[in-house]
């Protein structure tokens, strides 16, 4: 599918995804298969059928029939015809384009393609990153994108297989990859109760973040526990059930935490 890749959302004036105004590209397909997953529309690589009714239309792609879609085939020139639409607000802001997920780096060669346009039209470009794709690919981005927006779930890697269904170890090689690249790094924290957020976790990713010099700011993301009636609607299962997202008082504590290690610190939720 040369020249193609699939997508499920654009997303216009995102201010959550980098610095400035931006347009979010969510890529689908994710090699991870996380338990508490916000996204449960991205983790197929393929078109999907849903009888939930109500899924964004976007490129003015026709429905293939009486049930919506989830995902459109999209070729490079379509996908920057809407990113060049809001131009002037990225010039304005400060902004630009951030592909994310799902996991844009299952899609490598539309993904490489789309952030040469954007640096073509001098376009600041972000990669939202579960960080699991090889190192090469990595390497290969990295020369196109001047920012990566980086999750860490859980340093433990026993943990981690139980609960995303991949090693780490790829993952912390990519980041320390980035580094030493000398790359423009967020760390992206989702906050999953008991899971991630536990002291111990926390501390364990404040040691490993410490010495990369690249990290200028840690997104933490609360849980939603609205997310319960997406799987609903997608008729999906949600393997955690009855979570609840953190007091006030407990995310105040974590954002404290964090703020010790002298980076920019964004509570999202």
């Amino acid at each position: 599918m040369t020249g193609k890749g699939i997508i499920f959302n654009i997303n216009k004036y995102a201010v959550n995804d980098g610095p400035g105004i931006r347009t979010t590209v969510f890529l689908k397909g994710c090699p991870l298969s996380c338990r508490w997953c916000h996204n449960p529309e991205s983790r197929d690589s393929s078109l999907e059928k849903s009888t939930a009714g109500n899924l964004k239309k976007i490129l003015n792609h026709p429905l293939s029939d009486t049930r919506d879609t989830i995902g459109l085939v999209v070729t490079v020139d379509e996908v920057m015809r809407e990113i060049l639409k809001d131009y002037i607000f990225y010039e304005e802001s400060g902004g630009g384009v951030t592909f994310s997920g799902g996991e844009p780096m299952m899609q490598p060669e539309f993904l490489y393609t789309l952030l040469s346009r954007c640096k073509e039209k001098g376009i600041h470009t972000a990669v939202d990153t579960s960080g699991y794709a090889s190192t090469e690919s990595f390497i290969k981005m990295a020369e196109m994108t001047d920012s990566f927006l980086f999750d860490l779930k859980i340093i433990e890697n026993k943990e981690h297989i139980k609960y995303t269904g991949v090693p780490n170890r790829l993952i912390h090689t990519n980041l320390i990859t980035l580094d030493d690249l000398g790359m423009e790094l967020r760390v992206r924290i989702p906050l999953i109760p008991g899971i991630t957020d536990t002291e111990k976790n926390l501390n364990d990713i404040i040691e490993f973040i410490r010495p990369l010099k690249g990290v200028v700011g840690i997104d933490l993301l609360p849980f939603n526990e609205l997310i319960d009636g997406k799987y609903r609607r997608m008729e999906k299962n949600l393997e955690l059930q009855n979570l609840k997202t953190q007091s006030e008082d407990k995310l105040n504590q974590i954002s404290q935490k964090f703020k010790e290690t002298g980076r920019e610190i964004s509570l999202r939720g």
